[in-house]
């Protein structure tokens, strides 16, 4: 099954919601500020997305506001603590299919070409 990772209310995360449930792709969403993803889940994702710098959104205002120090991790599990302790760094949606592959970010036409529809 298909599993949606992102924050409830976040807009973004509403749209792709709405986009598989209008296309009747069966899914699950998982709020991960409520559900923290556990360091091996976390390392997967970095993985996919080039590492933990493409894995996380520095435009964001959590991002802005964090102290200097908290900007460098120097390893993956300090870079694992800080996703844990602010899981609203990661940019979203994730997108994890039943392959283990993983996408970040929300378009309509994003999504048409990892579902296959709409050709």
């Amino acid at each position: 099954m298909t599993t949606l990772y992102g924050l409830a209310n976040c807009d973004t995360c509403k749209k792709a919601r709405n986009w598989l449930t209008r296309l009747g792709i069966a899914h699950v969403f998982v709020d991960y500020r409520a559900q923290r993803q556990d360091a091996a889940t976390l390392a997967g994702w970095a993985k996919q997305a080039g590492g933990f710098d493409g894995l996380v959104n520095k435009s964001s205002t959590t991002w802005r506001q964090l102290p200097p120090n908290r900007k460098t991790p120097g390893s993956d599990p300090e870079w694992q603590l800080l996703l844990k302790e602010y899981p609203q760094l990661i940019r979203r949606p994730v997108l994890v299919t039943d392959d283990g592959t993983m996408t970040q970010g929300f378009s309509d036409n994003a999504f048409k070409l990892r579902f296959g529809v709409g050709k």
